[in-house]
């Protein structure tokens, strides 16, 4: 896995490159700030070199409110195929929300109090490089208790409510059913179930479930 690192305090970025090249992974480069980081992408992308994963601070240089999120929302677009995981101190839905607007493919939202869970920080980055999408549970929290007064989930069981949310997390099947204490036919089932009562046929195929978690997180 090949990653881009932005993040304008030195010592973290050191440690994020630190913790990803222990395992194996190339860091190709880090930045300190979004237009360094734009830079950077165009420069790799014309060298034919583009990486797998951008690792990007919502918060940087030069005002340190939206610039980081700005800049991975406009690499989404440049670079669909690019995988953009955001870190961020606090929960904040707006930019959550626009980061997955359009579609949750390749994207990921965490905060940064979760890179000190080494692994599932680093499985978080090579899930959200394959393409996958990994979103902080707190996230995920904030936008159910807002998503509880919209009709469009109102006819989710409150199991069902739970599933999805593990969906949004870009939690598998069997990991859910571990986290539930149940077993994977019975997630399987609540799958569906979503998928049903979310009006999502089976002709939208494997994107039933992108869809899904896009219904969840708009609503």
């Amino acid at each position: 896995m090949r990653v881009v690192i932005a993040e304008d305090s030195v010592l973290l970025r050191e440690g994020l490159t630190r913790l990803l090249t222990d395992r194996g992974h190339e860091v190709v480069a880090g930045v300190g700030d979004a237009d360094a980081l734009i830079k950077t992408i165009g420069e790799l992308d014309g060298q034919g070199a583009l990486p797998d994963v951008v690792v990007a601070d919502v918060r940087m240089p030069p005002t340190h409110t939206d610039e980081g999120v700005r800049a991975a929302v406009r690499l989404r677009r440049s670079h669909p195929g690019l995988g953009v995981l955001v870190l961020s101190q606090y929960v904040e839905e707006q930019y959550a929300t626009e980061l997955l607007a359009g579609s949750s493919h390749g994207v990921g939202y965490l905060l940064k109090d979760r890179v000190a869970e080494v692994r599932e920080f680093v499985d978080a980055v090579v899930r959200v490089a394959e393409g996958g999408t990994a979103l902080d549970p707190e996230v995920v929290a904030q936008l159910l208790g807002r998503s509880r007064k919209q009709d469009v989930l109102a006819g989710l069981t409150p199991r069902e409510r739970e599933v999805l949310g593990l969906m949004a997390e870009g939690r598998t099947n069997s990991a859910i059913a571990r986290q539930l204490v149940v077993s994977d036919g019975a997630v399987e089932k609540h799958v569906s179930n979503i998928f049903l009562k979310l009006g999502l046929s089976q002709s939208d195929g494997d994107h039933r479930r992108v869809l899904a978690v896009l219904t969840y997180l708009n609503s």
